[in-house]
């Protein structure tokens, strides 16, 4: 019989089991309960090779009588099988998800509840742990009641948004207690606050920077740009979708019938991640926010929460992730909004805007879940198939400005650009970045005592 490596649904365990130091394999029966179930197989060692056990019959009794003892509640979904391979027994315990979350281990004087990371099983977090009392009253955290009454906030950008995506006007309060928005009171869930004007969920944050290089910091200018965000689902997505449009850039050149462009990101690919990190994130970690991090080579999109499931997204093939929603209700007013679909096929949608050479990249841990997207055009000075003819960006007035300026005094420091153009140095010396480092313009000579050379303007 053969076996894989250890992972997040498999666990091997050498030796026979002892009576009285069980917390090193029941610790992972309580993390399999917890999530989606997985096997320990007794008799095997850490490199899956069949070792065997003594007494099988006997560790099989033990196994049984510290699992009814030692798991809170009790677990009544497994099964233990001897399995005899290699002229040699073992044990193979399954585990299944439970519905009862949490499930503790309890002794050693402690009672604590773990769950499945990668291939460990590890103490469960307060976050965490919070999903998982939710999960076993069946709740999700976005149906949850909150403090705020209805009636004491307005919608108008949602009634709005939603008038324009699908040609209906909102019905109050009908319609906000049949999208999961309020009780039946006049009371508020967290979904509800979550899109109101006035948005009081205070982890409702969105941090965005525009770093200088390929890493946060600089030898001279740490942030090209930055903004931090505090508002409702809507207007944070708006927000961030706007601040990656400022500081990114589109290529393009001259064709029979127009021109072909090439953004630094895909359009679809951003919006696409950004909607992910709204609708999926954990919004039980206090004091947490979503990060947008933009360096000349990539754009980053980190978000509170790992994989509901407790899995690793870079130990897992895109296309057989399983649609797991930790805020059903915000993905379906999502969906109402028409700003994300319903069949749970997002981080294959953004791999596709990509080329087949470049490709975007996820990971997660228990804490966050990290979005890559490269910059297409980073280190690329032409076009495919033909030479480039010009740069766009959602301030290209600004790069005007700047390049006429060169044209009239190519001996032109970056402090007098700033002066006589009437921009902040700080965006000054950020277009100059994205000129140089996108072949549109490179600096001959010293700063002080050189020029600027235009390449193609």
């Amino acid at each position: 019989m053969r076996f894989g490596k250890e992972s997040a649904k498999l666990e091997f365990k050498r030796s026979t089991v002892e009576a009285n130091k069980p917390r090193s394999w029941l610790k992972t029966v309580s993390a399999f309960a917890n999530g989606v179930g997985g096997s320990i197989y007794f008799g095997v060692s850490d490199d899956s090779r069949v070792v065997g056990l003594d007494k099988p019959q006997q560790s099989a009794e033990q196994i049984s009588e510290l699992i009814k003892a030692r798991i809170e509640p009790a677990i009544r979904n497994f099964v233990l099988e001897p399995i005899r391979t290699d002229g040699k027994d073992i044990l193979r315990l399954q585990i299944y998800g439970g519905v009862n979350t949490p499930y503790y281990y309890t002794g050693d004087g402690s009672k604590t509840a773990y769950y499945r990371i990668g291939n460990a099983s590890a103490q469960a977090p307060a976050a965490v742990l919070n999903e998982l009392l939710l999960k076993g009253l069946h709740q999700t955290f976005d149906v949850l009641e909150t403090k705020h009454r209805f009636s004491d906030y307005s919608y108008t950008l949602f009634e709005a948004t939603y008038k324009q995506k699908t040609g209906i006007t909102l019905e109050k309060p009908r319609d906000y207690h049949s999208f999961g928005m309020m009780t039946v009171g006049d009371t508020l869930t967290f979904v509800g606050a979550l899109f109101a004007d006035q948005c009081p969920i205070y982890q409702s944050r969105m941090f965005c920077t525009r770093w200088n290089g390929l890493k946060k910091g600089g030898l001279y200018i740490d942030a090209l740009d930055n903004n931090e965000f505090q508002s409702n689902a809507i207007s944070l997505l708006a927000d961030a979708l706007r601040f990656v449009r400022h500081n990114s850039f589109v290529k393009w050149k001259k064709s029979g019938t127009g021109r072909i462009e090439i953004p630094d990101y895909p359009a679809e690919a951003v919006h696409e991640s950004l909607v992910n990190a709204l609708v999926h994130r954990d919004y039980m970690i206090q004091g947490s926010e979503i990060h947008v991090d933009i360096y000349d080579d990539r754009l980053e999109i980190v978000s509170p929460g790992g994989m509901p499931d407790g899995k690793r997204i870079q130990d897992l093939n895109i296309d057989d992730v399983a649609s797991i929603r930790r805020n059903p209700v915000i993905c379906d007013i999502f969906n109402r909004l028409k700003l994300m679909e319903r069949r749970g096929s997002g981080l294959r949608k953004i791999i596709d805007q990509y080329p087949q050479d470049i490709r975007p990249s996820f990971r997660s841990t228990e804490q966050s879940f990290t979005v890559v997207l490269p910059n297409l055009n980073y280190n690329k000075t032409s076009m495919p198939n033909g030479i480039e003819n010009g740069i766009d960006n959602g301030i290209e007035k600004n790069v005007k400005i700047i390049l006429n300026t060169i044209i009239t005094n190519p001996r032109i420091t970056q402090k007098k650009l700033a002066i006589d153009t009437g921009l902040s140095v700080r965006t000054v010396a950020r277009e100059l970045k994205h000129l140089r480092n996108t072949g549109a313009i490179k600096r001959i000579g010293s700063d002080r005592s050189g020029y600027w050379e235009i390449i193609n303007q």
